[in-house]
Order: C-alpha cells, then structure tokens, then sequence
C-alpha cells in the first residue's frame, strides 16, 4: 500500500462528515438538525386563498386621509369637515387666505392624486392607474406578508405563492391536527390592520342611539368592543396613524395583573405624530383599533413620547404571540378568504416515501452490481465514492434544515446516475489507455485528466440549470434544484477527487497481470 495522499484524506474527511451529519435524519433523532420533510412527504395543509382588493383601495384612501389630516395640521391650516366617503376624501376650508398654501401641500404630497376644487372644498380620490397598482400591490404584499408570518410562526419551507392575477397558493407541511390547522388559518387571515384613533367626544354620549350612516354624516365610525360587542365606540373615522408606521411588535406581560399583552414601536414619524396628539388631546379618549375593533380605549392623563403603545385586552399567550406575528410581519392591505382548503394525511406521505425509497434502492442496487460486475475493483472504488455522495447530500440538506419533497427525493435518485456518470467516463479512459499500452501510473493520470473536461463541462451546465430553477421555481422545483446542485457539488469531490486520491493510495498494489480484477478489461495491456 502507498502512504495515504491529500486526496484520500480529503475524501474520508467528506465521508465522515456525511456520515456523521447524516444519522439524525436517518435516524429521526430529537437531537441535531434534520431534514424536513415537505408536505407531500408528511402531509399538511393545502389552501388556495382570495384577495378582496376592493378593501385595499378603501384602506388607501384612509391612509390618503390619515395623511391629509397630519399634514393640515402640521401647517396649521384651518379646515372643517375632512370626510372620507366612500372612495373619495373631502375636506372644506374656512379662510380664503389658506388656499395658496393647501394648493402648495397638495402638489408636494399628493400630486398623483386625482384632485377636484369647488370654492373652498376640495375633494381627492384614486386615479383609474393608482387604483390598479393599489389592487396589484394588495396581491403581491398579501403573498409576501404570509410567507413572513408562517416563517415567523417557526413553520418549515412553507409554500406561499401567486396563482393567477388574484389567487394565492398556500402549502404548510407538517399540520396535523384540528387545533393546529385552525390556528395558522386565523394567523393567514388576519388582516392586523392597526389604528389609532380619537373618540369623537362631542357626540360620544349618542353613540347608542345614534345610526351607521348619521355617524358617517360627521365624518364619525361605530366600532364594537373586542370582548364585548354590545359596548360601542364612536371614533372619527380619519385614523391618527396606522400600522404602516409600526416597527416592531411582541407579547408582553402586564406588571400588576400579569396578563398577556401585546406591546408595540412606532417609527419616527409615527411617534412624532402621536406625540403631538396626546399632548393637544389631554383629558380626552384615544383608542387602538385592530382590525375594526377597540382593544382599549383609555384616557390621555399627559404627553406620550417614545412612541411605544401597548394593547391589552383578554389575551391568551398564544393570542398574544399570533398577533403581535401578525403586527411584525404587516397589516394586509386587503383582507383575504379561503377559496378552497384540502388537508393532506401522513398516510399519502408514508406511501410517497415508501415508493420514493424503493425505487432509490432498485436504482443504487441495479448501479452498484452493474459497476462491479462490468469494471471489477475499480467499479467497487467507484460504489465508495456513490456512497459517500449519497450522505453529503444527505448531510448538508440536514445542516440546512431543508425540505424534501418528492421531486427532491427524485432528485436525489437522478443523483445516483450522474455521480457514477463520471466515473464511468474516468474508468472508460483508463481502459482506452491500458489497450494502448500505457503504464498503470499514466493510464490512471491521463484517464483523469482526459476525463475532467468532459465532466466539468457537463456539471456545471447542469449546475447552471439547477440554479436558475432554484431562483424562479416555487415549491417542489426548489426541492429539486437543491437537491441536484448539492449532488453535483459532492460528486466532484467524491467521483473526481476521491477514487483518484484511492488508485493512487492502491497503485504500488496493482498488478498489470491482473487487469481482469482491477478494470474489468478481459484481455491483457499490449
């Protein structure tokens, strides 16, 4: 035997590595990171959601309200009776000396805006461009927004993607029981559209008696209580600031009482707003509406700076956590409904696994007894190094944590084959090499280096497709181009790196005599 090269340490390194990180997937122990298995795999839950964007243009325009009244403010224009009615925000002023200034606000802030002025009132609203990027904008935040509440919800490789111009897929792995599924269903749902608003104090006495459309007359709403609906809230309906000015969330608890509360920063803006709010609107009441209900309604004693709020309310922990979740990773602009849910058994993952690993099997099998009954010795070396390929894939999807799906498992078995591709072009120049009447020592280097331009050629335009299939595919494609790029990579090492590092190791063992055991070649070398 020859003294161990760089090559072979190198290469029983990698197999150790694979080995080692390999065996909690393996073995599905509780400790160490494994692979996750996708819902294909393991089941779960399968839903196809619907954007109502007509919601969407409503909260653009509260949010062009909100804007509007800040802004009048911050100049200390005079107005009266700013409304927001239907798809339209109206407001009136009350000195003709403000209309230069208003005129000079309007084209600053709002010159996309579609703008009507009769005398002193003046009327915004959406153009027919505004409104379509608004609903487009829905769509697209709604998918992101979901995707970073299930990743914050601590879910693996959730699928959230766009079907069609207004439908979302959703597939959650691994939800198995009722409980579970209802949860993330309310989580995907929410819409977490936070408010601050003021109470209209003036008129908060008839709020009992009074109706939906005399309140939307003084430009007022009538929201519910959140635990108890009979208690209700006459707030004006142009909101002091929104969840759009909200930087971070987090469930808390209450010092005295010790119950779960979500508390919640606002930005700079945010907190500058509510600042100046709380100090003109001391001794009156200011509420935190979410989601078109009071979770609290107290009265402002003093200034309240820093901008950090807190919601309390009858939370439970979880309660807490899902909607401070659903603060953190943003209001949807539009709220969303289940067109179709269908849940996924393990049963359907067991059968998937059981088929996926069969055919994995037959395949390596089939491989394994080809290579050694058609190259001998050198197939044997070839099988090591299939080997130690199959558990670094294995081992780097572990550290990872990624998941795997059928097509990754398909992946992983198409793996196999391209592997042991490469050292059937090596074994093939070795024997062309020996029937010419080369030594062992140059058939072996010239094989390689004969070799190498074909394979490299062919993996790293494999590898190329791989990668562009992982940055535009969703889902399973991802799965599948993971699985196939990291094969790659650890065949190089292994097919290439690994059995040349071994014939080097077993060369001063090799007999010329013996062709027939170490390459399969049936006659002698010339």
């Amino acid at each position: 035997m020859g003294n161990l090269n760089y090559r072979v340490v190198v290469f029983l390194f990698a197999f150790l590595f694979g080995v080692v990180f390999s065996i909690p997937s393996l073995m599905q122990s509780d400790e160490g990171k494994k692979i996750t298995l996708g819902l294909d795999l393991q089941g779960g839950l399968h839903m196809l959601l619907s954007v109502k964007t007509e919601v969407a243009l409503e909260s653009k325009i509260k949010s062009m309200g909100t804007s509007l009244k800040y802004n009048l403010e911050d100049e200390e224009i005079v107005y009266d009776a700013l409304k927001i009615d239907g798809n339209k925000v109206t407001f009136e002023l009350l000195d003709n000396d403000d209309i230069k200034n208003v005129d000079t606000l309007l084209a600053e802030n709002f010159a996309d805006t579609k703008l009507v002025k009769k005398g002193l009132t003046y009327t915004l609203s959406l153009t027919e461009k505004q409104a379509q990027e608004t609903e487009k904008s829905a769509i697209d935040q709604a998918v992101e927004t979901i995707r970073n509440r299930l990743n914050m919800f601590g879910l693996a490789e959730p699928t959230v993607a766009k079907q069609g111009s207004d439908r979302i897929l959703v597939e959650v792995p691994g939800i198995k029981t009722q409980k579970d599924e209802n949860r993330i269903k309310a989580l995907i749902a929410k819409a977490a559209h936070l408010q601050m608003m003021a109470v209209d104090e003036d008129r908060a006495n008839r709020v009992y008696s009074m109706s939906e459309e005399e309140a939307k007359s003084y430009g007022d709403i009538i929201l519910p209580d959140v635990e108890n609906n009979a208690t209700k809230y006459l707030l004006y309906s142009v909101p002091i600031l929104d969840g759009s000015m909200l930087t971070d969330a987090k469930m808390g608890y209450e010092q005295k009482t010790k119950r779960p509360m979500v508390t919640f920063s606002l930005n700079s803006q945010g907190a500058k707003i509510f600042g100046d709010f709380t100090e003109k609107s001391v001794g009156k009441r200011m509420a935190v509406v979410l989601d078109g209900e009071v979770y609290t309604a107290p009265n402002i004693i003093q200034r309240i700076g820093g901008g950090n709020v807190q919601i309390t309310g009858a939370f439970t922990p979880q309660e807490a956590t899902d909607i401070s979740i659903a603060l953190r990773s943003g209001a949807l602009l539009a709220p969303v409904q289940v067109e179709s849910q269908r849940s996924i058994g393990p049963s359907l993952g067991a059968d998937n696994i059981k088929a996926s690993i069969i055919a994995l099997v037959v395949g390596f099998l089939a491989v394994i007894i080809f290579m050694v009954l058609y190259y001998g010795a050198a197939g044997i070396i070839s099988n090591i190094a299939l080997v130690a390929n199959l558990f670094l894939i294995l081992a780097i999807m572990s550290l990872f944590e990624a998941t795997l799906t059928l097509p990754g498992m398909a992946g992983i078995i198409l793996t196999v084959g391209m592997s042991v591709d490469a050292n059937v072009i090596i074994n093939e120049r070795i024997r062309e090499l020996l029937h010419e009447g080369s030594s062992l020592t140059k058939a072996i280097e010239q094989g390689y280096n004969n070799a190498f331009t074909a394979i490299w050629d062919a993996n790293v335009t494999t590898l190329i497709a791989s990668v562009v299939l992982f940055a535009y595919g969703t889902g399973p494609i991802k799965g599948f181009a993971l699985t196939i790029s990291i094969g790659i990579l650890a065949s190089m090492l292994t097919a290439i790196l690994g059995t040349h590092g071994i014939y080097q190791w077993l060369l001063p063992k090799m007999d010329k005599k013996q062709l027939k055991f170490w390459f399969g070649i049936n006659k002698g070398a010339k």
